[in-house]
C-alpha cells in the first residue's frame, strides 16, 4: 500500500472513532440531563380537626414532596410509606420527601394518638388511577337510653378534669365544659358525638350526650400528649 493511501485510511478511521465518541458523549450527556431534570411532584397537605385535604389524589412514581400545613388548633403530623413529619403546631408547616419506587395505594395518617381513629387517614394513588371515594356509610337510628338525665360541670386544667357531680346519671346528660387552664384543651367522651371543641383558656361550651346506665365510658383531651399527662378518666352512669 502506498504511503498516501495508507494516510487516507488512517485518517478515515480516526474520523469514525471521533464521531463514535461524540455520539456516545452526547448520549451520556442527554441521559445525565434527563436524570437531573427528573420531575419532582409537590403535594400540599392541609390538616384540620380531624381531617386531611390533599392537593393531589394521584401522583406518579418517583420523588414526592409533601408540604404539611396545619390549619387546625392543635398539633398534627403526616405519615406515609414509613416516613413522617414532626408534630407541628397550629399555623406551622413541615415538609416530607418520599421516593415512591412502586405503584399502588399508600396509606397516610396522623400518628398523634387517636387522630387517625377520628378521621385523619386516607390512601394516596401512586402510579395508578385515583382511588374512588369510600362507600357511603349507612345511617342507622341510634338507640335512645332512658334515665333521669341531668347536668354535669366539667372543669379542664393542666392536666386533668374535675366532674361535678362525680356521679354521672344515665339518659340525656348535658356536660357544661369550661377551660380553667392556661392552654388549649377539649373534652371528648370516646365513641360519642358531638365531640368537644378545642377551647382556649376561659372559654366554655355545652355538650348533650345520651348515656347508657351501667356502661363505662372513657373521656379524654385530644390535644397531643395531654391524655398521657393525665387528662383522661372514666365514668359509669347510674340509673
Amino acid at each position: 500500500m502506498s504511503r498516501p493511501r495508507f494516510g487516507l485510511v488512517v485518517g478515515a478511521l480516526a474520523l469514525c472513532a471521533a464521531a463514535g465518541f461524540a455520539v456516545a458523549a452526547f448520549g451520556f450527556g442527554e441521559a445525565r440531563a434527563a436524570a437531573t431534570t427528573q420531575k419532582v411532584t409537590t403535594v400540599t397537605v392541609t390538616a384540620t380537626e380531624f381531617k386531611f385535604t390533599l392537593s393531589k389524589k394521584q401522583v406518579p412514581t418517583g420523588t414526592v414532596i409533601f408540604k404539611l400545613v396545619n390549619k387546625g388548633k392543635i398539633g398534627h403530623n403526616f405519615a406515609i410509606a414509613g416516613k413522617k413529619t414532626p408534630i407541628v403546631g397550629p399555623h406551622k408547616t413541615a415538609t416530607l420527601k418520599v421516593v415512591f419506587r412502586k405503584k399502588g395505594a399508600f396509606v397516610y395518617s396522623c400518628t398523634v394518638p387517636g387522630h387517625a381513629r377520628l378521621g385523619m387517614k386516607g390512601k394516596l394513588a401512586v402510579g395508578v388511577k385515583a382511588l374512588p371515594p369510600p362507600p357511603a356509610t349507612t345511617t342507622t337510628t341510634a338507640t335512645t337510653y332512658p334515665g333521669p338525665g341531668g347536668t354535669v360541670q366539667v372543669s379542664m386544667f393542666e392536666f386533668g378534669f374535675t366532674l361535678t357531680p362525680s356521679t354521672v346519671p344515665s339518659g340525656n346528660v348535658t356536660f357544661v365544659v369550661k377551660n380553667d387552664g392556661s392552654i388549649v384543651h377539649n373534652f371528648e367522651v370516646e365513641g360519642l358525638n358531638p365531640r368537644g371543641s378545642f377551647l382556649q383558656p376561659g372559654q366554655s361550651e355545652s355538650i348533650t350526650l345520651n348515656l347508657q346506665a351501667g356502661h363505662t365510658y372513657k373521656y379524654v383531651c385530644d390535644v397531643p400528649e395531654h391524655e398521657g399527662d393525665g387528662m383522661e378518666g372514666t365514668f359509669t352512669p347510674t340509673p
